[in-house]
């Protein structure tokens, strides 16, 4: 692919380019749309399961504020509504398993993660110590741990099975079991002390009775997120140096993401990615970096994957947020991924430091 002369990437004036660009603290518009998508969907399935007569006459499998519904087909009020559908089964109770799939797909056909200069570490004292791919790595890491911080392990039992006891919940059947023992005097089971919702459901007892983040709503939100960020701003960078943009095109894909520089300063993203340098050597090595029709195949079925999983990802948001939870279990199944989201994509924007060891997608 032709490189695009500088000036027709460029913004066109300093005064364009600072009332395109956001604060640092916060969200792109962009984004901003992005992440209005999951309150919205959410808001609706709430709406929905309110107002729906199959879901209000509906019998509710367990205590009704937990909006399981019982499992057999004759009485769910949907297929999706059991907990047994395909999607569930097979995508969500699997789900990191297939963002990783697909981000592992997007960075390893993709040519922007290909080329030398997208490789090989940054020297700038503002650009990341990593290559591009590096630092996609180094960003998925750091968004799986947080998974598996909050719905894995957190030394110990998980985040949300740490809140929910610490909100009054545990496991109804093996309470009434530490209660027999304490009258006996007797030293309870370790199990039974230290029960998680996994261990409780093995045991045959019932996790009731505290706080539920949706772990179904805040795997499905970061996962999504996780792919836009990652794959949306590489495709928005490969658009901003499209070889037929007009100045106007151009400026309207510029990037309205802002950072704060190591001396204080608020600048574009264009200043760190180093654009017209980028440019210059893109259209020196244009030859040697051409992808191989092969490769740009891959690239091509990887992005329709991305869109199949990330498709999936908001229809069974949809159906938790229509079928399971409480609308403030929904919530702050929402907010933790949020404050992931947060972390690792919008913290580097103005922490230079840390942006320079993670890395910022698409630069």
């Amino acid at each position: 692919m032709a490189a695009t002369p500088v000036s027709s990437s460029a913004p066109t004036s300093p005064s364009s380019s600072s009332s395109r660009r956001s604060s640092p603290y916060l969200p792109t518009s962009r984004e901003t749309l992005l992440l209005a998508i999951f309150p919205v969907l959410l808001l609706f399935g709430t709406l929905f399961r309110l107002l729906s007569p199959q879901t209000r006459g509906a019998v509710v499998a367990a205590a009704p504020s937990t909006a399981h519904y019982d499992q057999a087909p004759g009485l769910a009020p949907s297929y999706f509504a059991r907990k047994d559908n395909v999607l569930n089964v097979f995508f969500v109770k699997r789900g990191w398993f297939w963002i990783t799939v697909t981000f592992a797909a997007f960075v390893g056909t993709h040519p922007f993660f290909s080329t030398a200069t997208a490789t090989a570490p940054r020297t700038a004292k503002s650009a990341s110590l990593l290559g591009r791919r590096d630092s996609a790595i180094l960003r998925w890491g750091l968004v799986t741990g947080w998974w598996i911080l909050v719905t894995q392990w957190f030394f110990g039992p998980a985040l949300v099975d740490r809140n929910f006891r610490l909100t009054g919940g545990g496991c109804q059947a093996l309470q009434a079991a530490v209660e027999d023992d304490v009258a006996a005097d007797k030293q309870p089971s370790p199990l039974l002390l230290a029960a998680t919702a996994s261990a409780c459901k093995h045991a045959g007892g019932q996790w009731r009775g505290g706080h539920d983040i949706s772990g179904h709503v805040f795997l499905l939100v970061l996962g999504t997120i996780f792919l836009a960020q990652e794959i949306g701003w590489v495709l928005w960078r490969r658009a901003a140096l499209g070889p037929s943009l007009s100045s106007s095109a151009a400026a309207r894909v510029a990037d309205a993401r802002s950072l704060v520089m190591h001396d204080g300063t608020v600048k574009s993203a264009e200043v760190e990615a180093g654009l017209a340098a980028a440019l210059s050597s893109l259209s020196a090595s244009s030859a040697s970096s051409a992808s191989s029709e092969p490769s740009i195949a891959a690239s091509r079925i990887a992005l329709r994957f991305a869109a199949v999983v990330m498709g999936l990802c908001l229809w069974m948001l949809l159906m938790t947020a229509i079928y399971f939870h409480t609308w403030f279990e929904k919530l702050t199944g929402l907010m933790v991924a949020l404050t992931g989201f947060y972390s690792v994509y919008i913290l580097p924007r103005w922490v230079p430091e840390v942006r320079r060891v993670v890395g910022v997608p698409g630069l």
